[in-house]
């Protein structure tokens, strides 16, 4: 019999209604946005839902994201990205293989999962052109570099490495043998790495939209062989950041990419420029002048501290899906850069670069004398200019206008404006039918190069908030420089620039407000019958956070952190010490700086007044702007420890209050401590010198002098300060416990509840605020902090009952709480009074002695502990042999062993314990530096292990009772 087969044709059904449900209505980038969202096992349990959900939670692009946050430090590509998550995940591997095997359906269409698909596959052989638009030059003379180009335009550059090794032996086929073992970190954004090898296979195997590419700031430490490959240009050799030496911010990276791999559109931070040398491959570029916002990107500045965000396409994206969309008149300008070339950057230009094949290359950033203004100016506090100088008048609001108003010269009426209504500091993005007012043009284009903007520094200068200061103000967390690294580096500008005074004057007037701070310190000289400072100390120095002048007999700081509240009560509390140290006739005050005078500086209707003030009762301008101390603390020193601790222990509970919570008012406060100039170097600058015996003997010094400073008598509290505190915090609950319950313990001292009630408070949320502080803090340990502190912080005081009381057995007692590198002095052991002596080759004697202890403004009473803190971190660099030669010397008791901590088991009886949790709550992110200096424990897997490798040699001290 035989069968006719009929052809029939059959529909194909769509299956996203069916497979989605009421998701069906949401676009399809949302969902994986999603989906992006989840882990890897959620995503393998969401993929047996539907097929559309198996489609989506399957594709690599994803997997590629999902893997890339999950992994922190060295990976292997494993062939895809899946396979690379799920082997992370220590899965089996029959079940890698068998999640290899994809599933076919028909009925699906995705426009957005094609695009993408299109990306990781396409080719880049059309990208190429010839006809580039930026100029090439051929041995150009550094005079015509810095007439014609130097922060002006970006130029191609042929001929400056010729000469270099590099231009021969920098392919893969000559690196892999000779640093194919070596890790580089991978990309600027991730806290990944890879051998070269296995990036070399990675690059072979992968179908990326964005491949990961080599971008390595650490690469002469990992390899330093490269170094040796290439020399900086002559033509960019200036560079202001070189007095930093080991100090300074990232400038150079070596950076090696596939075809699609490359930067998507950003400014040079800081406004740095930079040079890229291409020695194998070929970049596509673009570039638009500075506050020209690309199509696409837009530009987030945070109202707060100043951080810039910026939200781009890939390089590749914006090539396929922007640049089509651009008028000719609103192109960029544009070059494929060759092997060999050299490209500029100028200051605050926008770039992108695509890789169009492998490609090899060098890159450093630098500040000379055309852009070091601007940079100082992006290091200056606020957020208006910082959008100003990327995103032009496109990042202005009202508020911002008002900012300008108040920094402008006289003729305002000549100062053109754009129609600005926007409430958001965020830079708009301008269709090509527009003009910078909204309005489509005649010709229906808008042409990027006729904005309404200069890029002149005293322009831009206006848009600064100058009432926000260096000293005060929220630090952008995207400075090149941290606050201390900044006023470094423009002290050794100073002292090691003469010629350029002018230049770098200017740039710290914008940085941190240099001419306001000199002038107080005029004010401040001319009361007292000082002499004013010479040409070399015009600049604030010292790495603390208050404006400090050294001149040649005499030391001037003026208080300034925190905001008037906070600065009295440093000083109070300073002078209070001061005082207790006489009284008792501390052997510590012979390793102090001798107070020679004190004061309060106050503007008041314009005019500046002094007023000395020795710490005791509440002057008159104090009292004017309502600036009254907690109650029940005592008279004699009313802004002394007893108050500062209520105050900052209620201004810590309470940050929504800011930085100082005191009534507004128009007079402007500035305390002043005047100090007898030490004679010598701070240790910070003689650590890489000293010999081993003389850092061994500067343990045992600050051994004794801890001793010393923790033997002092202190204030106690009293109970109406405990009293007035829980009115004003209005105490209930804290991690589900009662709080009244510190109140029972009748016995304990006020100070102890207070402290206890505290931390309790700073457990809170403790996971959300690690991650905030520090990428370097492995993720795993922030989500176990909580359960590794002590669920009731009372069992830290170590309580032990005698004669039927209950004491605490720790001592509370004057802490320090800053004993760090820059606030040691030491002097020469064979110098005339402390002036280093020269050998007889012509070096400097480099045998040395401590002789003081600096800056007690960060001043508290507390558990002792916390000097360790500080001390053991940042003097000590973590090394046990230090902290045993310490510990020798103090001779005091840390804590007292209970009945109940005999166990070896006990954590509360462990001090390393103890150490660990201080650690964890500190105010500063000290946890930061600890995982920078013990790098290898950032893939530690619980606290136990970190507190035993950097605390627990204080287990082995037996200062107990």
């Amino acid at each position: 019999m035989e069968i006719l087969h009929q052809s029939h044709t059959f529909p194909i059904r769509d299956r996203r209604a069916d497979s989605l449900g009421d998701f069906k209505y949401i676009p399809d980038e949302i969902i994986c946005t999603i989906l992006d969202c989840l882990t890897p096992l959620d995503l393998a349990r969401l993929a047996c839902v539907s097929s559309f959900m198996y489609i989506f939670c399957n594709e690599e692009p994803l997997w590629m994201s999902v893997c890339l946050k999950k992994v922190s430090g060295h990976i292997q590509y494993k062939g895809s990205w899946q396979k690379t998550t799920l082997h992370l995940e220590n899965l089996p591997n029959e079940y890698i293989e068998f999640c290899r095997k994809p599933l076919q359906f028909d009925g699906f269409s995705s426009p957005f999962l094609y695009r993408r698909l299109y990306r990781c596959h396409t080719t880049l052989d059309g990208f190429s052109f010839d006809d580039g638009n930026v100029e090439r030059k051929n041995d150009i003379s550094a005079e015509q570099f810095h007439r014609e180009y130097d922060g002006i335009k970006p130029v191609l550059l042929n001929g400056l490495a010729d000469t270099w090794p590099a231009r021969k032996t920098w392919t893969i086929d000559h690196l892999v043998p000779k640093y194919g073992d070596t890790t580089f970190k991978i990309s600027s954004s991730l806290k990944v790495s890879m051998t070269f090898k296995d990036y070399v296979s990675y690059m072979k195997q992968q179908h990326d939209e964005d491949p990961l590419y080599i971008f390595d700031d650490k690469f002469g430490e990992s390899a330093p062989g490269l170094l040796k490959d290439y020399t900086v240009p002559q033509i960019f050799q200036e560079d202001f950041f070189d007095v930093l030496d080991k100090n300074r911010p990232s400038f150079r990276w070596l950076v090696i990419g596939p075809a699609r791999s490359g930067a998507s559109w950003h400014v040079d931070p800081g406004l740095t420029s930079a040079w890229n040398t291409l020695l194998c491959g070929r970049k596509r570029w673009a570039l638009y002048p500075p506050g020209t916002v690309p199509l696409g990107v837009t530009v987030h500045v945070d109202d707060d501290d100043g951080d810039i965000s910026v939200d781009s396409p890939s390089s590749l994206q914006w090539w396929l899906d922007f640049y089509p969309l651009l008028a000719d008149e609103n192109k960029p300008i544009e070059c494929t850069q060759l092997p060999g070339e050299t490209i500029f950057v100028p200051s605050g230009w926008w770039h992108c670069v695509l890789n169009l094949e492998t490609t090899i290359a060098v890159t450093q950033n630098f500040v000379n004398s055309r852009n070091f203004e601007f940079v100082c100016l992006d290091m200056a506090p606020g957020y208006c200019h910082r959008g100003v100088c990327r995103a032009g008048l496109l990042a202005l609001d009202e508020d911002s206008l008002e900012i300008v108003e108040k920094n402008m010269p006289c003729e305002k009426e000549n100062f053109r404006c754009i129609d600005l209504t926007m409430k958001e500091t965020k830079a708009r993005i301008l269709r090509p039918q527009q003009n910078e007012n909204g309005k489509e043009n005649a010709n229906g284009s808008y042409n990027v190069w006729e904005h309404d903007f200069s890029y002149d520094i005293n322009y831009l200068a206006m848009f600064r908030n100058r009432e926000l200061d260096h000293f005060t103000s929220p630090w952008c967390p995207d400075n090149s420089l941290r606050q201390r690294g900044l006023r470094e580096w423009l002290s050794r500008l100073w002292v090691g620039n003469p010629g350029k005074r002018e230049m770098i004057w200017k740039g710290a007037c914008l940085a941190l407000n240099a001419d306001k701070w000199l002038d107080c310190l005029g004010k401040i000289c001319f009361f007292h019958s000082l002499p004013f400072p010479s040409e070399n100390a015009k600049l604030p120095v010292g790495m603390g956070s208050n404006p400090v002048y050294v001149m040649d007999e005499y030391v001037v700081k003026i208080f300034a952190e925190g905001g008037p509240q906070s600065s009295i009560f440093d000083l109070g509390t300073e002078l209070e010490f001061y005082s207790t140290l006489s009284e008792v006739n501390s052997p510590l005050k012979n390793h102090i700086p001798n107070v020679l005078a004190s004061g309060i500086l106050h503007l008041e209707n314009g005019s500046y007044n002094i007023d000395s003030w020795d710490g005791k009762k509440v002057p008159d301008v104090i009292r004017k702007c309502n600036l009254i101390p907690e109650k029940g603390t005592g008279d004699v020193f009313p802004f002394g420890v007893q108050s500062k601790i209520l105050f900052t222990y209620r201004k810590d509970l309470s940050p929504e209050n800011g930085p100082d919570d005191s009534d507004e008012s128009t007079i402007v406060l500035l305390p002043y401590l005047i100090t007898k100039r030490c004679k010598g170097k701070i240790f910070t600058e003689l650590r890489d010198v000293l010999p081993w015996e003389d850092v061994l003997n500067l343990a045992s010094f600050l051994g004794e002098q801890l001793r010393s400073l923790h033997m002092l008598p202190y204030p106690s509290f009293s109970n109406s300060a405990l009293s007035d505190f829980e009115q004003n915090r209005g105490f209930s609950s804290a991690n589900g416990m009662d709080m009244e319950f510190v109140s029972n313990e009748s016995d304990i001292p006020v100070e102890w509840k207070i402290f206890v009630r505290t931390l309790m408070e700073k457990k809170k949320n403790v996971s959300g605020r690690l991650s905030k502080r520090s990428g370097s803090i492995p993720k795993t340990l922030i989500e176990k902090a909580e359960a590794y502190l002590p669920d009731d912080f009372l069992k830290l005081l170590s309580i032990y009952e005698e004669n039927g009381m209950k004491k605490v057995g720790k001592p509370w007692s004057w802490i320090h709480r800053d004993i760090m590198d820059d606030n040691i002095y030491m002097e020469c052991k064979s110098c005339s009074h402390g002036i280093p002596a020269t050998t007889s080759n012509g070096g400097v004697a480099k045998s040395w002695r401590p002789t003081y202890i600096l800056d007690f403004s960060n001043l508290a009473v507390g558990d002792s502990i916390n000097d360790l803190i500080p001390m053991h971190l940042d003097v000590f660099r973590g090394n046990s042999d230090l902290l045993k030669q310490f510990l020798k010397s103090y001779k005091l008791s840390l804590m007292r062993k209970t009945p109940q901590q005999g166990s070896d088991d006990d954590k509360y009886g462990r001090l390393s314990y103890h150490a660990m949790c201080f650690c964890i709550l500190h105010d500063e992110n000290v946890l930061g530096g600890l995982f920078k200096t013990w790098k290898e424990l950032r893939g530690a897997e619980s606290w136990e292990e970190v507190e035993l490798q950097v605390w627990g040699e204080l287990n082995n001290y037996e200062g107990f009772p």
